[in-house]
């Protein structure tokens, strides 16, 4: 038991850094609470849902850097295929379920100054715009106009990452495993912001469009998957060691594909999915609409008209 417990990891930046967030979040929860209280306004449709997914988001970034699964991802590549797995696609995923934008930045906006607040541009009129300099509407439309060039980024530092040269250097040099961390989470956000709303932002590309980013991920994660699977050769060498006596690097490798397979894909499977139900749903719409306008516009008569002729 002791053992167990001695692997867990009190890495102090990760938590200033987790804890952090969730001070700003309950903040942002509490003044928004009492103010929709004091103008009379109800509390918005969802928010209890969002937040419980924002901090499981939050959880799933814990589990991944300050549980015994970070000591074990050092030691067999199937645990760190698992912890990859909850950095990039299921932390991201959920944090951005959980829409936390506009509660952070009241959480923020309390902890500064009244009067830095009060004599910024657009204070008093955040909330009900959100066009200010630094408001999320002027995000999205800006970094958020780009959606295949961030899945295109992410696929890019997700597939790199796995590289026999960066996967090693990780394990050796923790300002790489910090920078892969960042570059995980970071892009992980940002891809799943192309895929589903997250309030106040908005994806910029229509059911189908998405469809085709999350199915070149859902191609890019399957092709790592098989390498991994069916590759013969010991593609980590840093993994070679005494952890893998009875278990081989291979076949450590081999497992740690079918980890990719059994976590990382249905989450997209499902997403992708749902788009394409809300697209045929739009269709159908569409098509019903077109029906209906059909029905009710009236027809031009066969017979020809003449002067005077009622």
């Amino acid at each position: 038991m002791s053992k167990v417990v001695s692997h867990w990891s009190a890495d102090a930046v990760v938590l200033v850094a987790i804890g952090a967030v969730l001070v700003l979040h309950l903040l942002g929860t509490r003044f928004m609470s009492a103010e929709a209280k004091r103008l009379g306004q109800p509390r918005p449709a969802g928010a209890g849902a969002q937040a419980v997914a924002f901090y499981c988001g939050l959880c799933a970034v814990l589990v991944a850097l300050v549980s015994p699964l970070a000591y074990w991802a050092g030691h067999f590549i199937w645990v760190r295929s698992l912890q990859d797995v909850l950095l990039a696609v299921i932390a991201p995923g959920l944090i951005v379920l959980g829409a936390p934008w506009l509660v952070l930045a009241r959480g923020a906006s309390c902890l500064r100054p009244a009067r830095v607040a009060a004599t910024e541009p657009g204070a008093g009129h955040g909330r009900a715009g959100h066009d200010g300099p630094g408001s999320p509407a002027r995000t999205e439309r800006s970094w958020l106009a780009w959606p295949v060039v961030v899945t295109v980024a992410f696929n890019a530092v997700w597939l790199g990452w796995h590289l026999p040269g960066p996967y090693d250097a990780v394990l050796r040099y923790p300002a790489a495993g910090a920078a892969e961390v960042i570059a995980y989470l970071g892009l992980g956000i940002a891809f799943w912001l192309q895929l589903i709303g997250s309030r106040p932002l908005t994806p910029r590309f229509p059911p189908m469009s998405r469809f085709m980013l999350v199915a070149a991920t859902v191609f890019a994660t399957s092709v790592l998957a098989m390498v991994l699977m069916f590759d013969n050769a010991v593609l980590y060498h840093r993994y070679a060691g005494p952890a893998h006596r009875v278990l081989s690097v291979v076949s450590d490798q081999q497992v740690g594909g079918s980890v990719l397979f059994a976590v990382a894909l249905p989450p997209l499977i499902v997403v992708g999915v749902a788009l394409c139900i809300r697209w045929l749903a739009a269709e159908e719409s569409e098509a019903l609409n077109a029906g209906f306008d059909r029905l009710l516009k009236p027809r031009a008569s066969a017979w020809p008209s003449r002067p005077g002729l009622r």
